[in-house]
Parts: structure tokens; sequence; C-alpha cells
């Protein structure tokens, strides 16, 4: 099993604001569903409760969601304790790439445990303005490919879809 991380970063290292995204790049929105469809994703709760209604659980994909809260409920999820008790369920239902998609706490988690063996990391060429950052990344990650997109109507900032492996 191949375990991935997808996550969307500014110039500064910022992923959000008061449990939010910042930035709204339709492009990246399509790269992370079309990248995680069928597969698990893990989440952290604060993550997963920043998700609109109309959008949770993320539909085609096995929505895993960790807390300490011993009676959390999320409907049509999996609720788990910690992030290695989310890898497992994944393990043992056959997933051979899941993917952890935030947020901060949990990304800190997994990275810190080494857990991860893929980073699909979309870079915003933009500083936001924010209160959740992504941990820095050590030497041991490199790019293996990468697009660089630019911004249009649609997009307002210029972004890159990088993939890093160690």
């Amino acid at each position: 099993m191949k375990v991935s991380l997808i996550v969307a970063v500014s110039e500064n290292g910022i992923i959000g604001k008061d449990n939010n995204l910042i930035w709204h790049l339709p492009k990246d929105m399509k790269f992370f569903k079309e990248t995680t469809m069928g597969h698990h994703v893990i989440m952290g709760r604060k993550n997963f409760e920043s998700i609109p209604h109309k959008f949770r659980p993320l539909p085609n994909r096995t929505n895993i969601v960790i807390t300490r809260q011993s009676n959390y409920k999320a409907e049509g999820c999996l609720v788990v304790n910690s992030v290695e008790e989310a890898l497992e369920i994944a393990k043992q239902n056959g997933d051979s790439d899941p993917f952890i998609i935030g947020g901060g706490q949990i990304y800190k988690i997994a990275l810190e445990q080494n857990l991860v063996d893929r980073i699909y990391l979309t870079r915003i060429y933009y500083s936001f303005d924010g209160d959740t950052f992504f941990p820095e990344l050590n030497s041991d990650w490199k790019e293996i490919n990468r697009e660089d997109c630019f911004k249009d109507e649609m997009n307002k900032y210029d972004y890159s879809f990088i993939v890093l492996e160690k």
C-alpha cells in the first residue's frame, strides 16, 4: 500500500483560515476529485466539518474521520481515533493508495510519523493571511512530476500541480 497526501499550499505555507479554504481554484478542486475518486480519504474532524453539508461525505470515496471524541458520529463515514487506525482500515479494504486530505494537525502527524509515501502538492503562487500551515518538508522529498498552470478567468492565481516521493 502506498499512502498519499494531497494538499494545496500557498507560497507562505498557508492551507486555511478559520477552518476554511481561502482561495477558489476550480481546476484544483477538479484535480482533487479526480485524484482521490474511488479511494479512502482520511481527514480530521475539523476538516470534515469544514466541507459544506451538500458535499459530505465526499461521494464515491470511503470517508474516514479522525477524532479524539469517543462518541462522534459522521453520517456515511467511518470514525476512528488515529491516522494509523484509518490506514489499517484502508489496507484491510484493499485500497492500494489511500489519501490523507487534512487538515493541518493530521498532515503534521502523518509526516512526523513517516506514514506518507507520496505527496500531491498544489503550490499556489500567492501569499495569503491564514491560521493553518502545512509543515515544512525535509530533504527526503523529491519532485517526480510538475504541471505549471496559469491564472485565467476561472482560476485567480498561478499554481502548479507537483508530485513528490521519497
